[in-house]
């Protein structure tokens, strides 16, 4: 096992849709052995959508991992200075924070732990789910695949008829993904056909 007493950082972010693949990964997480702390953005802890409501989401990643999740950007920074994840994972990964990721924004506890980590040299690993991935989230897409650190869970287009520029990781790669990761390797093949 090779995620075994790994600390790993799970940021949940606005793409509720793909919640429900998400959420099953992390409890492979905790079966690996693995030490998982989420990080909720701000649109995530709040917004009920059809696929289910915030604090729902919370209380089921409170009783996976058994701790307390990050919700704010005071409470993510420490996570940089005190090193205190051998990993990040940012799952799903949304068009809206790959754009702020790619242009150094930090207003999120998610960016706020992805740049804290960032500044220790270590991985974090995006799954992408974005409408937009093959239009005006691609710039972005394509400087991250290109910054030192960062690694992709692989993707692909998700229902390229009804949703041609849709881009979605296919999450039941992120164990492996994040195993490569953790030996400064992207996982291959990076893109997958769609499903």
């Amino acid at each position: 096992m090779k995620l075994e007493n790994k600390k790993i950082g799970v940021a949940l972010t606005g793409s509720f849709c793909t919640y429900e693949k998400v959420f099953p990964q992390i409890e492979n997480l905790v079966k690996e052995g693995a030490h998982v702390t989420t990080i909720f953005s701000f649109n995530s802890q709040k917004i009920d959508s059809r696929f289910g409501k915030a604090l729902d989401h919370i209380a089921r990643a409170r009783i996976l991992t058994g701790n307390e999740p990050i919700f704010t950007i005071e409470d993510a920074e420490p996570l940089g200075p005190k090193n205190l994840l051998d990993i990040l994972l940012i799952a799903p990964c949304t068009g809206n924070t790959t754009a702020k990721l790619a242009n150094a924004i930090t207003d999120t506890p998610v960016l706020m732990a992805a740049k804290g980590h960032l500044r220790n040299d270590k991985p974090v690993v995006l799954a992408i789910a974005t409408n937009d991935g093959l239009t005006n989230s691609l710039k972005n897409i394509g400087h991250l695949l290109n910054t030192k650190n960062i690694y992709m869970v692989p993707f692909g287009q998700d229902d390229y008829k009804k949703k041609p520029n849709s881009l979605v990781a296919q999450m039941d790669l992120i164990v492996p993904t994040l195993e490569s990761a953790l030996e400064g390797n992207q996982f291959q093949p990076l893109t997958l056909p769609p499903k």
